[in-house]
Formats: structure tokens, C-alpha cells, sequence
């Protein structure tokens, strides 16, 4: 779908459910939506195709497909996402994975073929891996010894996301690789980037640990907004508070700033808790804004929500830098109920 003039060119970083998420929530917004994908994947089917065939995991782009395919629910996005059963040599590959890694072997080309199934599914916007090459993700990780101050070092996507131990850093093999320059070209020209929420280890850190992608996003003129998880996830961040997801971001990439971290109002009781991410956010030259963005009963961002809460961030002036604040945000109930159906929302 084409967007129009008058639509914001929304960029949206991550990976997996989180990144799913987001874009669920800004095409509610905009048809000019350009998604940028991690490539660490090493697990289930993607690390599969990745191992048997060289190709960039295949997993996390598909999802992102289906995110903004033109029916979400139709047969092509339900087809693209079904997995295999059974006990053979298919069993738990995903369909869509399958026809990114084949187009990919035609094509020589993984954007090339990014392209192709999106035209297939009609999708709303453009889908780009982060880098051109499958990359891998090395932590170090306190607690997994006797000694607590001793740590480990700890390779792959998988294995970072469930261990048992503390992740103090993330590095990416190769430590220089290359970025999209599609994707450096969609970050320097959109209107809005958004980054998280997601795993924040292996699908949000990444994103500024390519030296291309973080000089693109730390020199874009974009409105810049930084979505935080709602809960810490059992494994790489078990037991971070919300302040401290912005202070190991800030420790990874201190050069990059962001204009607004958007926090769930219910994740963060009122008082000195807030007052202590909205310090952490200074770290990053943000102001925090805390809005009720949650589905009901889950650890999900709901869209509707989620696309409110954006929608009246992003109308506002960009916040001054020297005067940093907390602000809380309730969307209207009229606000809410828009997005939450097919309606699209004008950017003027």
C-alpha cells in the first residue's frame, strides 16, 4: 500500500513478538511504515534454514510480514506464519521461512526477496533486515560460577535469551558488519524511528551495535521514541527494574539519544519509581511519557492502545532537552476506540 504525502514515515526497529507489536499499532497510523529487523536468530526453524543454507534467519522478517500483511487474518498472512507438523525433516518449519529462503536462493538477493513476499501479501510498507549478513550474538553473563563477580561468556541468540545467569553486555560477531543501506537510508528520511519493545538484549541492543545503524540513527533527524517492555522477560533480563533496561541501552550506546520513552502507566506505580526512570531517561536526553498501552490481563502491548498513545506523543513539539519532565498520559476513550478498529488516523 502506497502511502500518503501527508502520512508520517514511521521506521519501526526490533524483532520477534515485540517488533509484531509495533507494527500492528503504527499502521493504524501511516502506510509509509518501513520495519528493521534483527538477523541473530540461531533457534527452531530460522537457525535451521540459517545452518543448512548460509541465508539470513528468516523468522523474525516473516513475522514482520505478517504484521502488515493487508488482511493480518486472511489466508496468505495465516498460511505464511503456519508451521509443520509432524516428525519429518519438515516438522516446525514455518511456511513463510521456507519461501524467504527459496526466493532468497533464486534472487541472491534477501531484500529482493523481502520484497517479493510482500507483494504477495500486499503488505503496508517495506520489511528490511538490518544487515545483509546473519549475525551472531556473544554476552557476558555474571552468576553462572561460584564466584558471582567471575563472568562467562555466552554465544548465540538462544542462548543468551534463556540463561539462567546475569547479562552484563552483548557484543555482535562479526563485530563490524555491515548495515542494510536500505535501512540507513529509510532511518535518515523517516518522520518517526520507534525502537522496542522486545527482547532487549538480542532484538533492541543490536540495532545500535551495527556502527552503520547507530551513526543513521544518532544523526537522523526523526523524531525519536524509545518503547519499553512491560515486564522484565524471564532469562536475559530477569529481575531488571524499567530504569535499568535505559541504563544498559545508554551503556551500550552512549552517543545515542532519544526524544521520548513511552512506559506503561501500570508497570510503573506512581511515586519514586517513576521518579527513577524518568532519571534513567536523562541518560539518554529523554523525557518519559507514561500511558496505559497494556492489553488487559497480559505482558502484551495492545495496538489500539499502543497507536494512541504514539499518535498524541508524536502530534506534540519535540521536547526541549534542558527542560526534561514525566508526564502522564490517559488516551481518551474517543481516541482508543478509533484506533482499536480499521480506521486510520491522519497525521495533519
Amino acid at each position: 500500500m502506497t502511502g500518503r504525502e501527508s502520512d508520517p514515515a514511521i521506521v519501526a526497529l526490533g524483532g520477534g513478538h515485540g517488533l509484531y507489536a509495533t507494527l500492528s499499532a503504527v499502521r493504524l497510523l501511516t502506510a509509509r511504515i518501513c520495519a528493521v529487523v534483527t538477523v541473530a536468530d540461531d533457534g527452531g526453524s530460522s537457525g535451521r534454514l540459517r545452518a543448512e543454507l548460509g541465508v539470513i534467519p528468516p523468522g523474525d522478517l516473516r513475522m514482520a510480514l505478517a504484521a502488515l500483511a493487508e488482511d493480518p487474518e486472511g489466508v496468505w498472512a495465516r498460511t505464511v506464519q503456519h508451521r509443520f507438523g509432524g516428525t519429518g525433516a519438515l516438522a516446525g518449519h514455518s511456511v513463510g521461512n521456507l519461501i524467504v529462503a527459496g526466493l532468497t536462493e533464486v534472487l541472491g538477493d534477501p531484500v529482493a526477496a523481502l520484497d517479493e513476499v510482500a507483494k504477495m501479501l500486499r503488505i503496508t510498507g517495506r520489511v528490511l533486515p538490518m544487515s545483509p549478513i546473519a549475525l551472531d550474538i556473544e554476552a557476558d553473563v555474571s552468576g553462572l560460577e561460584a564466584d558471582p563477580r567471575v563472568s562467562r561468556c555466552i554465544r548465540g541468540q538462544v542462548a543468551v535469551a534463556t540463561t539462567p545467569g546475569k547479562v552484563r553486555r552483548v557484543r555482535l560477531i562479526p563485530s563490524d558488519p555491515p548495515a542494510s543501506p536500505q535501512a540507513t537510508s529509510a532511518i535518515e528520511h523517516a518522520d518517526v524511528v520507534v525502537l522496542g519493545p522486545g527482547s532487549w538484549f538480542t532484538s533492541v541492543i543490536p540495532h545500535v551495535l551495527v556502527p552503520e545503524l547507530r551513526d543513521a540513527l544518532v544523526y537522523t533527524r526523526a523524531r525519536k521514541v524509545l518503547v519499553l517492555n512491560l515486564a522484565a522477560e524471564p532469562g536475559e533480563t530477569a529481575g531488571f527494574s524499567a530504569e535499568r533496561h535505559l541504563h544498559v541501552l545508554s551503556q551500550h550506546a552512549p552517543e545515542f539519544v532519544v526524544d521520548d520513552v513511552l512506559v506503561d502507566a501500570g508497570s510503573v506505580p506512581e511515586g519514586r519509581q517513576r521518579e527513577h526512570v524518568a532519571r534513567a531517561a536523562e541518560q539518554l536526553r529523554a523525557r518519559v511519557i507514561f500511558s496505559e498501552v497494556a492489553e488487559a490481563g497480559t505482558d502484551r502491548h495492545h495496538p489500539g492502545k499502543l497507536a494512541a498513545a504514539l499518535d498524541q506523543l508524536i502530534r506534540q513539539p519535540r521536547p526541549q532537552l534542558a527542560g526534561l519532565r514525566v508526564e502522564g498520559r490517559h488516551m481518551g476513550a474517543d481516541v482508543r476506540s478509533g484506533l482499536g478498529g480499521k480506521e486510520r488516523v491522519s497525521w495533519r
